[in-house]
């Protein structure tokens, strides 16, 4: 892997690390700020479809802020190139009906400026 490229995947691993820490301590901030502001950024979620980064936002701040632990039990981080990739997890969490298993995948880009941010995100949970 060339310099540029290695540079690259640590800054997207720094930036999924930042993601996974944000999203089970519910800061909405820092979970907005690593999502692209546009109107052209898309999240399906087990019981959602967000269309752009103000139904995103609107979501986040008005989930549950309880229950949001989960283990990674897997996680793939691909670069396509130097500005683009794209993170896969798969995860379980604890809940009163027992264990669940999900699965996230996001697409990032680097923006000139703004640095990673997802573009698109989807998130999934297994029937068991």
């Amino acid at each position: 892997m060339d310099t540029e490229l290695s540079e690259a995947s640590r800054e997207l691993t720094v930036a999924c690390d930042a993601y996974e820490i944000a999203l089970v301590t519910n800061d909405v901030d820092t979970l907005m700020d690593l999502f692209w502001d546009s109107p052209d950024t898309v999240r399906y979620g087990p019981t959602e479809n967000l269309y752009g980064s103000e139904e995103i936002q609107a979501f986040r701040q008005n989930r549950p802020s309880k229950g949001l632990e989960r283990k990674v039990e897997r996680r793939e981080i691909t670069l396509l190139d130097a500005i683009t990739g794209y993170c896969n997890i798969e995860f379980s969490r604890e809940t009163p009906a027992g264990k669940r298993i999900g699965r996230q995948t996001q697409f990032w880009r680097k923006f000139p400026e703004i640095g990673w941010k997802v573009v698109s995100a989807h998130v999934s949970l297994m029937a068991i």
